[in-house]
């Protein structure tokens, strides 16, 4: 199980050997966390998230890091949930998120990595409920990964996933 720490900050300045990116299902850049990640990697993140998109909801695939900073060698890219009230499935599409993204960081050789708060910006997904999928996920998926950084983007995000971190022990 990967040590979790819960962090606010930019995530394109993470010191990890991965960073995933809450990606939409064309790979080519959007909003939010996927905007700033294209915009930290450069324009060939774009084009090689095209060469292997789409990717659904649930899924991840890994690209190179481009021009994100050393030692950051990889973007693992994923696709959350729309929030639609909680009973389509969106808990377990958020859930295999985390867990596709950890077994993609294993293929990858990857030992660090840092999550965002999946699917909490435009897809709507509740702050303090996707908290809690994602840690609980982290510590039950076998992993080779070490550390785990949880970067929030605001204090509000930090708040929900280090509550989340201290109620699972």
């Amino acid at each position: 199980m990967p040590a979790i720490e819960v962090v606010t900050g930019d995530i394109t300045r993470e010191n990890v050997d991965a960073i995933v990116n809450a990606a939409n299902e064309s790979l080519l850049g959007g909003g939010g966390v996927d905007g700033a990640i294209h915009r930290a990697a450069g324009p060939r993140l774009a084009r090689a998230g095209g060469a292997i998109g789409p990717c659904a909801p649930g899924d991840a695939m890994p690209t190179p890091a481009f021009d994100l900073d050393p030692p950051v060698r990889h973007v693992i890219h994923t696709v959350g949930p729309v929030w639609e009230g909680g009973g389509h499935g969106e808990a377990e599409v958020l859930a295999s998120c985390y867990r596709r993204s950890l077994e993609v960081a294993d293929t990858l050789g990857a030992r660090t990595v840092a999550f965002p708060a999946i699917a909490t910006g435009v897809y709507g997904y509740p702050p303090g409920q996707a908290a809690v999928i994602a840690v609980a996920t982290i510590r039950s998926t076998p992993t080779n990964v070490h550390r785990v950084r949880l970067v929030a983007f605001d204090e509000e995000t930090r708040a929900h996933l280090a509550a989340a971190l201290a109620a699972a022990g």
